[in-house]
């Protein structure tokens, strides 16, 4: 095809060889960069995926104007994401999630206290030994739960990842007239059934407090 390029008809002998095989190369190495590029990349099209609408901090009970649909490339999808909105409607954001961010099956726990009617977790309430901390907690938080340090005893770490399920109100006298170090609210954390029951224990004689993850 390429002899009958105007540029060619005036090039005669080794030259019009030479652009020739010039020209095919080009158009192989320019197949070969489309065939590789990712499918992103192509413009290829994408698989409908929910993503955060706008940013959102950890603990929100996820409503329809939270959430979108767009098109994401396959080969840059994350794995767990859904493109049923439906299907995280009405639960808990875990962690907070930037504007357009896929909201995968891992991001978001049932807005119900969780644990319940599970045979493996319990929930137990524990009240923190500052008020300030239980005041930053939203449910479906993850947190570590921490014996604080007495008297011949150094501060221990109880449980990881424990699920905040939820955060009770504090008492009104206390809310109005909060003290530095002053006890805040219950706050219910959902566990694994064997740590659940060493924690509440643990709660029964030393305090407790949790980290933030």
């Amino acid at each position: 095809m390429f002899h009958d390029l105007p540029v060619l008809r005036r090039l005669h002998g080794r030259p019009a060889r030479l652009l020739r095989r010039w020209l095919a190369l080009s158009l192989l190495l320019g197949g070969l960069v489309a065939l590789f590029l990712p499918a992103s990349a192509r413009g290829a099209p994408g698989t409908p995926t929910v993503v955060s609408a706008r940013d959102l901090p950890a603990g929100t009970l996820l409503r329809t104007g939270d959430l979108k649909l767009v098109d994401v490339p396959e080969d840059v999808r994350p794995q767990g994401a859904t493109g049923q909105a439906t299907s995280v409607e009405g639960r808990l954001l875990v962690g907070a999630a930037r504007a357009g961010e896929p909201l995968t099956d891992v991001r978001v726990v049932n807005a119900a206290v969780p644990g319940t009617g599970d045979p493996e977790s319990s929930t137990v309430p524990v009240r923190l030994a500052d008020a300030g901390i239980a005041a930053l907690l939203r449910p479906g938080q993850r947190v570590d739960v921490v014996a604080a340090a007495e008297a011949g005893r150094e501060a221990s770490v109880l449980a990881s990842t424990a699920v905040v399920a939820a955060v009770g109100e504090q008492e009104t006298a206390e809310a109005k007239h909060p003290r530095a170090g002053s006890k805040g609210p219950l706050v219910l954390l959902s566990l694994p059934t064997a740590i659940a029951t060493r924690v509440a224990a643990t709660s029964l004689e030393r305090s407790l407090t949790v980290t933030l993850r």
